[in-house]
């Protein structure tokens, strides 16, 4: 078993991005998962970057291992040799994406040594197949941040799985004394065509205006979506602060998150959302949040309770709750209210710490 005050390391391969900062949602959680348990127990988090360097967040060491290679020159699956200094100390060794080289290497240093070695996936750096090959021999567990994705895995049912869940900082996610605009519809996220925004913008009313915030990562459908948004009151923000997201939130009436399996373009996904930190987010904010019944989605959103979950790509049952949210003002601030209790209670970074504590502590050799 691991002390009652373990020495934990996150890796993870990239987290920073000079010029946009953390680089997406996967690396977010992965910071502030790691930020949260610093103030409990020992904890560092070791990335890859161009240059060695050690930043501090509060509590939480930072360490960037310069990089000396990037496997098909992606920089999110990068390693350096600085990396096993890094490792020496921990008690823990806790990675992310198990195809990872440097989840690999992590991994066998761990078992070398006689470190817990602990591993959760969060979809999009992986290599996009969740294989049971060899887990046992590397891992002592693998964290699960949904349901969906542990079914997904195949760890329904084993001793060695556990679902940990995701947070939101409900300190920095706050509602507002002003009730917000109740013909404003926010989506926050990736433009990529799972995403769904192109089905959120057909089922737009023509009475309500929609904030889409979020990083073009794919120009073709970043294209097609101003096209669609085309005479209807869209606005698209690719760039803006964490201060400026918390005021988005804050001015919506609604959270909309409507992912897909199948894309506009005919193409299919096996991974929408394994978790849906915006909706987390949203609800934080105490805003109603709408759902596609995708992936791990409905683990979040309560039905009729703090929001609704409609079929994926289905435009007409998507117009009907928005039209609900503009219509019932006040059941829409009762929804608000039940998520933002619901996000205290079930999705605090300080739950998410505490299980990953407990799935620490527990007996390596099942």
């Amino acid at each position: 078993m691991t002390p009652s005050s373990p020495r934990v390391v996150h890796l993870v391969a990239a987290l920073f991005d000079e010029s946009i900062g953390i680089i997406g949602g996967g690396e977010r959680y992965v910071l502030e998962l790691a930020r949260h348990m610093a103030e409990r127990t020992p904890t560092r988090l070791v990335t890859f970057g161009p240059v060695a360097e050690t930043r501090t967040i509060e509590n939480l060491h930072v360490d960037i291992v310069r990089r000396t290679w990037r496997v098909g020159g992606r920089t999110t699956n990068s390693i350096g040799p600085g990396l096993f200094g890094h490792l020496r100390n921990a008690d823990v060794i806790h990675c992310y994406n198990k195809n990872l080289v440097a989840t690999r290497a992590a991994a066998a240093f761990g078992r070398l040594y006689g470190k817990g070695v602990f591993v959760t996936d969060l979809g999009g750096n992986s290599s996009g197949t969740i294989s049971r090959i060899g887990r046992e021999r590397w891992f002592q567990r693998r964290l699960h941040i949904s349901r969906f994705s542990e079914n997904l895995a195949g760890d329904m049912g084993s001793s060695t799985s556990e679902v940990i869940l995701g947070g939101v900082d409900a300190s920095r996610f706050v509602p507002s004394e002003d009730a917000g605009d109740f013909d404003r519809v926010l989506f926050v996220g990736r433009l990529i065509p799972h995403k769904g925004v192109d089905t959120l913008i057909a089922a737009l009313p023509s009475d309500m205006c929609l904030e889409v915030v979020g990083r073009p990562y794919d120009a073709g459908y970043y294209r097609d979506l101003q096209t669609l948004a085309t005479g209807k009151r869209v606005t698209f923000l690719t760039d803006i602060d964490d201060a400026k997201l918390v005021a988005a939130y804050q001015r919506a009436a609604c959270v909309v998150l409507p992912s897909v399996y199948t894309s506009m373009y005919g193409r299919m996904t096996r991974l929408p959302e394994l978790l849906g930190q915006t909706l987390l987010e949203g609800m934080a904010c105490a805003k109603p949040v709408i759902c596609s019944s995708a992936g791990s989605m409905p683990e979040v959103v309560e039905d009729g309770r703090n929001g609704f979950v409609v079929p994926p790509g289905d435009v007409q049952s998507l117009n009907e709750k928005l039209r609900w949210i503009r219509d019932h003002p006040q059941g829409a601030r009762a929804m608000g209210a039940a998520g933002r209790e619901r996000a205290l209670k079930t999705f605090s970074w300080g739950s998410v710490v505490d299980r990953c504590l407990k799935a620490y502590a527990l007996p390596q050799d099942l």
